[in-house]
């Protein structure tokens, strides 16, 4: 998540197609593109969006540079001849975003089929952002939402974040950092992230530390000497019990200068039987307060099966297993073409499949989140210049559903870019995770749970946009 010009981080063929609608004079045709995922990650019920920021900064900094120019001039076809025209380089290096964006806000929860963005813009502009954006929504929405389950499993316990040492490169890390705190977690060890994106910094000592010194005391009173006021100490060097026990004559010490230990941390072993034990000594020992906090590959299930077994844990450390997505290493978002602006009107398109997952929905393409007493009600995919608002078919077409009078609702994509010009000012990060919270709170618990669910959150396409899809598919067919 360096911020730097990278126009050319696409696939060759969004370039090649893009000579090609311009060599046909096709330069200023306006298309509306829609990004979104199929299914949900994990196996699970939902997904947060995230990378929004990250498209901003990409966006804003589009430009091909003299070196991009010349570096494309030098590509050659099969016939050793170059690709691309002096005139289609020409106009690659006056380029720049002139279109409309819609998107979700970071922190929102979305589902399958919903767009998390939409371009209105010259089609080769929407073609050259195709690769960047998914590149950057599919893995920061991916690890979002793994953050969120993990958050979920701990039942309102602290979530560290520990990945950057696993994570899949610098920018991996520096984007997983960041979707995680959107995600739910409440502060990461990445000290670089800390400072780029203002989210909270932890993190103490290693087993290295310790053996270090002659013996494992020593080791802690070497640290609390140098900043009693950081004194979370890694116990489990050796024997886990008689490093709690030498945590704890430290933590006496500690409180006579006036400073408190914060806690002990666990990172391996049986760490349900260790943190009941570390508990009873902690307390024992009037260190009531004391945390104790556990880390050594955890995830969302192992979290469940520590808290189900009665450990004695207050804050979860997560690393590999989060900042990786580690048993779904993509989310699966795709990018589809789903109008072309004519001078006077739309027309929308449909990618047809045999497999009816993948049958695109037409339409310049908007969801409306129906709601009542602050909780969410269902979902409605919507194509902006042609709405029911009366009724809704269930993605699959087998149900209709009247939507109620009245019925409040609100339009979830918002107006970032507009005519190539940036119109949104992107939160805080303070007021991202205010959203996402608030988002949570609206939906029926069981909808952000990562087990089997009774009834399923209900989305479905506008009437008029079903039947839309209906008459471009039988178009299609005959």
């Amino acid at each position: 998540m360096t911020r730097q010009n990278l126009s050319l981080l696409t696939d060759l063929y969004q370039l090649t197609m893009s000579s090609g609608y311009f060599e046909n004079g096709f330069k200023d045709q306006v298309a509306s593109f829609s990004l979104f995922f199929r299914k949900n990650p994990f196996k699970g019920h939902y997904a947060v969006s995230c990378g929004l920021r990250t498209v901003i900064d990409f966006i804003q900094d589009l430009k091909f540079e003299n070196d991009d120019i010349e570096y494309l001039k030098s590509l050659t076809g099969n016939d050793g001849k170059r690709l691309f025209s002096d005139n289609f380089l020409n106009y690659l290096s006056k380029l720049k975003f002139e279109g409309d964006l819609h998107a979700l806000e970071e922190g929102t929860i979305v589902f399958p089929h919903q767009p998390l963005i939409r371009i209105e813009a010259p089609i080769i502009l929407c073609q050259l952002l195709e690769t960047p954006l998914l590149n950057i929504m599919n893995f920061q929405t991916l690890i979002a939402t793994k953050a969120s389950r993990v958050c979920t499993s701990a039942e309102g316990d602290s979530v560290l974040e520990f990945g950057l040492r696993r994570a899949q490169g610098v920018d991996g890390a520096m984007s997983a950092s960041y979707a995680a705190i959107v995600g739910g977690v409440q502060a990461t060890s990445n000290v670089l992230a800390g400072k780029k994106f203002g989210i909270p910094v932890k993190g103490t000592h290693a087993h290295s530390w310790v053996m270090s010194f002659p013996d494992e005391l020593s080791a802690f009173e070497s640290y609390a000497k140098v900043l009693p006021n950081n004194c979370i100490f890694l116990v489990d060097t050796y024997d886990t019990v008689n490093g709690v026990k030498n945590a704890i004559k430290v933590g006496k010490e500690l409180r006579k200068n006036g400073h408190e230990m914060i806690g002990i941390r666990l990172d391996s072993g049986d760490l349900c039987d260790l943190s009941i034990k570390a508990r009873k000594i902690l307390d024992d020992s009037g260190f009531e307060s004391a945390k104790i906090v556990a880390s050594n590959d955890l995830d969302e299930y192992k979290i469940t099966e520590l808290k189900k077994n009665g450990a004695k844990i207050d804050i979860w450390g997560v690393g590999t297993k989060l900042v990786t997505g580690y048993d779904q290493p993509a989310l699966g978002g795709v990018y589809k073409l789903s109008a072309l602006k004519g001078k006077d009107s739309w027309t929308y398109k449909i990618k047809k499949s045999e497999n009816k997952i993948k049958i695109s929905n037409p339409g310049v393409l908007q969801t409306r989140r129906y709601i009542s007493e602050d909780k969410y009600l269902f979902d409605v995919i919507v194509n902006e210049h042609d709405i029911d608002g009366n009724s809704f078919r269930t993605l699959d077409g087998e149900q209709l559903v009247e939507i109620p009078e009245n019925a409040d609702y609100v339009d979830m994509l918002k107006l970032i870019f507009q005519k190539g010009q940036l119109v949104y000012n992107h939160p805080s990060i303070e007021e991202t995770i205010s959203l996402r919270n608030q988002e949570q709170t609206r939906f029926e618990a069981d909808i952000l749970s990562f087990g089997p669910i009774d009834k399923k959150y209900l989305i479905g396409l506008d009437s008029k946009l079903f039947e839309l899809k209906e008459a471009l598919l039988n178009k299609i067919g005959n």
